[in-house]
């Protein structure tokens, strides 16, 4: 009787595991204030029905649907993998050290020669930086655009003009919600006083605050993705980032000298501080578009 042929093994299937919490606040879509309970409470978060109870949970109640629907909405109009053309993995680990380092050089030089109002300063630092960057990037970039276009031959300019187009509605979009803030508030404050005394004023204001703190988490999230990315301008040129990268960081430290001043220490470490930050980002960004010419024909004037 001849021998039966074995089957071949089909390993079990298992189901992927589904990504945690964190994974998915950063990277996938936010959950609904549902599941987020149910998952809190399946981690072992048995203190999250008495989160509520208190003005803290209430406030977060009411806001986070709207950051969630920010956020996909934010995502849509800037996709958060709009990355740069030509990926290079030993530039953006020069990168990410050259950050670390200048963070380190930062906090060594507050600790050794700060004082009380150094280390106060620091936040309003960070938020005028924060408000400054898309406003200065918007102002530079068609400079550096323009340059670009004056540098590259003229059969290349009509395919570059098309691929600007996608960032030039990215910048709109972005823009026109950043400056819509401030005319809503001034909305909302106009309807208040006007509706003041009634006893459902106080629920009017609320409600009429929801568009303000949704266009507020909308401008928040694109933020962060238009400024990484630079409103997506690597599609008119890969090396577009870089350029705009290297007069970036010089404006802002500008800025911050004429506003902030010198940083504190002797004279010989505030003039580093100064300068080191602005010429260790220049010439990253100068070896970035030396390694597109080299290694992928990426050239300015070609």
């Amino acid at each position: 009787m001849p021998p039966q042929p074995v089957p071949p093994y089909i390993p079990p299937h298992v189901p992927p595991r589904p990504p945690s919490l964190w994974q998915q606040f950063r990277y996938d879509e936010w959950p609904t204030l549902r599941e987020l309970t149910v998952r809190l409470r399946g981690n072992g978060a048995g203190l999250v029905p008495l989160l509520f109870c208190c003005l803290p949970g209430w406030l977060f109640l009411l806001a986070y649907p709207l950051a969630r629907s920010a956020r996909k909405q934010a995502r849509i109009k800037f996709p958060h993998d709009l990355h740069r053309r030509i990926h290079d993995p030993q530039v953006w680990r020069a990168q990410k050290t050259r950050a670390y380092l200048a963070l380190g050089a930062s906090l060594l030089i507050l600790v050794a020669y700060g004082t009380g109002e150094d280390w106060e300063e620091i936040q309003d630092q960070y938020m005028m930086r924060l408000a400054i960057t898309p406003w200065l990037l918007l102002l530079t970039a068609p400079l550096v655009i323009t340059l670009l276009f004056r540098m590259a031959p003229p059969a290349a300019r009509p395919d570059m003009r098309a691929r600007l187009r996608p960032s030039v509605r990215m910048v709109l979009w972005y823009f026109g919600a950043f400056t819509s803030v401030p005319l809503l508030f001034a909305g909302v404050m106009l309807l208040g006083e006007q509706f003041q005394g009634y006893a459902w004023s106080p629920f009017l204001s609320l409600a009429l605050l929801g568009p303000v703190v949704w266009v507020l988490f909308f401008v928040g999230f694109g933020s962060s993705t238009m400024v990484r990315t630079a409103f997506g301008t690597s599609e008119v040129h890969a090396a577009l980032p870089a350029l705009l990268t290297g007069v970036l960081v010089w404006e802002l430290a500008a800025i911050n000298l004429v506003t902030v001043g010198m940083p504190p220490g002797p004279p010989l470490v505030q003039i580093l501080a100064v300068i080191c930050g602005p010429l260790s980002v220049s010439a990253i960004a100068w070896w970035e578009i030396e390694r597109l010419r080299t290694r992928h024909g990426v050239r300015l004037r070609a």
